[in-house]
């Protein structure tokens, strides 16, 4: 075996790694979006600050590994004489043969499967959170701008007038 060709399997090896680690940090993306989405609906505020100190901790970690991704590339795409922003998983696997090959194949499928399912569900959580803003506008501003908007609501009785005399929360538990 070439020297060249011992470089490269090393390479592959390593981005196989980091394309595992990959993979895991999408599975955890998703699960944390489905956890985000279910906290908004519970309300539970100590678990939605749990996750964002959470997702802030680990941009660090993202930030490493898609350094690692990006030199791994670069090193690659020297010893495959070709420019960086060329070679992609498609290209290294036209490339390269055997295990190897395949091992990158099943990476990209993954990886894509997993692209796919986070865009998925990053659209429902932004969606949640759009219909949560949406929401508390229109409260907010049927309470407070009644009478500037022009807008009448009616209460459950079919009442428009905004009564004075009631609370405006039920205090009792």
């Amino acid at each position: 075996m070439e020297t060249t060709e011992i470089v490269i399997q090393d390479k592959v090896d390593e981005l196989l790694t980091v394309l595992e680690k990959d993979a895991e940090q999408l599975k955890q993306s998703l699960l944390r979006l489905n956890e985000m989405r279910t906290a908004v609906i519970k309300r539970n505020d100590s678990l939605l600050a749990k996750l964002l100190e959470s997702v802030r901790q680990e941009s660090q970690a993202y930030k490493s590994q898609a350094s690692k991704r990006r030199l791994l590339i670069k090193e690659l795409s020297a010893v495959l004489d070709c420019n960086f922003a060329e070679l992609t998983l498609s290209k290294l696997e036209s490339v390269l043969s055997g295990r190897k090959k395949g091992a990158i194949a099943e990476r990209k499928k993954e990886l894509r499967s997993l692209t796919r399912k986070l865009k998925t569900e990053h659209l429902a959580t932004t969606r949640l959170l759009s219909e949560c803003v949406r929401f508390n506008r229109s409260l907010l501003k049927s309470i407070f701008n009644n009478d500037i908007t022009g807008v009448v609501t009616y209460d459950s009785k079919g009442s428009s007038a905004l009564r004075s005399d009631r609370a405006f929360v039920n205090l009792e538990l």
